[in-house]
């Protein structure tokens, strides 16, 4: 054999490397066992690979490890129905509010059980009952009250105004509003173009707006550019702050909910607020005839059911719609 291509020969067997070979999750087995916070850490990693929400991340996170710390940070496998129960216990908060957490949890224990770290869906016999009242979306007379209201020579109450109607006209979530940017908003077509990118179930959408907005759009993005100018800001956002920056450092901390919920205290304004706002929008939907259907997909719903519990439609609604099939 040639000095060339003897350099080709590898003299190891490694023809067994692959042989019963172990899978990473019994590798990690055998190594040690995890800990609720470290299994966390692995799976927000995952998570984030999958391009995941950071809010999404962001509630996994801050439950998990209220979770960890209540029951002394047991190993992922000898978590059991004992440790929620006690950890529910040690809050002090509503029903309303366990059940996000608890559902959190589940779903953390549910990638976990994925992993191969968890044998059993152990989790799935513990609820928390909650006597769910219907939530009201906001009406057009709130709506036209506050827009009637705000200063639209003022940079802070245009920008609000113009958020405001597009939450109402086109059913955005609030953490999609903060996000768009002019390459969103086609003037003449009247449309918001939206990228799957910003929206919850990563499908892209096309929302129509109308005459009235689409002044508006046009009006903010001219001033936007002159704020930005004015501080020396670059960027291509539609919704800035008064020195041109992003209008939500996070998913608690966002200027545009702060600023209806003052509106909304200081004008007696009960349904000004952007989930009231996005389910106004559904309810419009429904009472002008749209059928289940196009109603999730404007929501960005991945499940009708979803779009169902969204809507609450009360008893003379149900009565009210029945009538005109008779």
């Amino acid at each position: 054999m040639t000095k060339k291509k003897k350099a080709y020969k590898v003299d190891v067997d490694l023809n067994d490397i692959f042989r019963n070979r172990p899978t990473q999750s019994q590798r990690s087995t055998e190594r040690h066992t995890l800990t609720v916070s470290q299994a966390l850490e692995i799976i927000v990693k995952q998570m984030q690979a999958a391009g995941l929400r950071e809010r999404t991340i962001s509630d996994y996170t801050t439950y998990v490890l209220d979770f960890a710390k209540k029951i002394g940070n047991p190993d992922i496998g000898a978590l059991s129905v004992e440790h929620i129960y006690e950890w529910l216990s040690s809050m002090n908060v509503s029903n309303a509010t366990k059940l996000i957490r608890l559902k959190c949890l589940k779903a953390f224990l549910g990638r976990c059980f994925d992993n191969g770290w968890i044998e059993k869906k152990f989790w799935r016999s513990v609820n928390v009952k909650v006597d769910t009242p219907v939530k009201e979306g906001a009406t057009d007379r709130e709506v036209k009250l506050l827009l009637s209201l705000l200063d639209l020579s003022d940079f802070v109450q245009l920008r609000d105004a113009t958020a405001l109607l597009t939450m109402y006209q086109c059913g955005l979530r609030v953490g999609t509003i903060v996000q768009l940017e002019n390459k969103h908003v086609d003037l003449n077509a009247k449309l918001l173009r939206i990228d799957g990118s910003l929206i919850k179930n990563h499908e892209a959408i096309h929302l129509p707006f109308d005459d009235v907005l689409a002044r508006l759009y046009a009006v903010l993005m001219r001033q936007n550019d002159i704020v930005r100018s004015e501080n020396g800001v670059k960027n291509e956002l539609l919704f800035i702050t008064r020195r041109g920056g992003k209008i939500a450092t996070s998913s608690s901390n966002n200027n545009i909910r702060k600023q209806l919920h003052k509106y909304a205290k200081k004008y007696g304004l009960k349904n000004i607020n952007p989930h009231a706002l996005r389910r106004g929008f559904a309810k419009n939907l429904l009472r002008k005839g749209a059928d289940l259907p196009l109603i999730s997909k404007a929501l960005g719903h991945s499940d009708l059911a979803v779009t169902t519990r969204y809507l609450h439609i009360d008893k003379e609604e149900v009565a009210e719609n029945l009538r005109k099939f008779l």
